[in-house]
């Protein structure tokens, strides 16, 4: 497929043909024949625009000392880094000491398996069922624990 300006049409003395379908196709590469094989019309004396494809954009220039250094290379201040990492172990620690609180309020309830019947529980099946889905909640959050606790093992204490 050749896209040409019209003024480009011209001088090179070639018809454009628009074909169907999705995408629209505009092509100069083709014989008239062909054109007409695939439903394709002429487009003689309308002007063609061609719209250029966005150009790559050029790699940030990086901070780093060392001369031929990638982006990802780029040094961050000590100092910062050592805030950035003060502050994820923050978080991470009050992010596990909520979900631990809420792991013992769950296991206070779960009553080591025989949690307190509600009054819509008539069915022992469906106590059961709650029972069941404690049991899946508790374990779950004993993962959520233990993966905060893998991650601020990983930023050290």
């Amino acid at each position: 497929m050749l896209l040409v300006p019209a003024t480009a049409l011209h001088a090179q003395d070639k018809t454009v043909y628009r074909c169907p379908g999705p995408p629209v196709l505009y092509t100069d590469a083709m014989s008239p024949q062909e054109a007409k094989d695939k439903g394709c019309r002429a487009i003689e004396g309308t002007p063609v625009t061609v719209i250029p494809a966005p150009r790559p954009r050029a790699p940030a220039a990086t901070t780093a000392s060392s001369p031929g250094a990638r982006p990802g290379d780029a040094r961050v201040d000590p100092a910062e880094q050592r805030a950035r990492d003060s502050d994820a172990r923050r978080i991470l620690g009050e992010e596990l000491r909520r979900e631990e609180e809420r792991l013992a309020t769950m296991k206070r309830e779960f009553n080591n398996g025989e949690p307190e019947r509600r009054g819509d529980e008539r069915n022992f099946a469906k106590y059961q069922e709650r029972v069941a889905e404690m049991r899946a909640a508790i374990t779950r959050k004993e993962a959520d624990v233990a993966a905060l606790k893998r991650e601020l093992a990983k930023l050290g204490s």
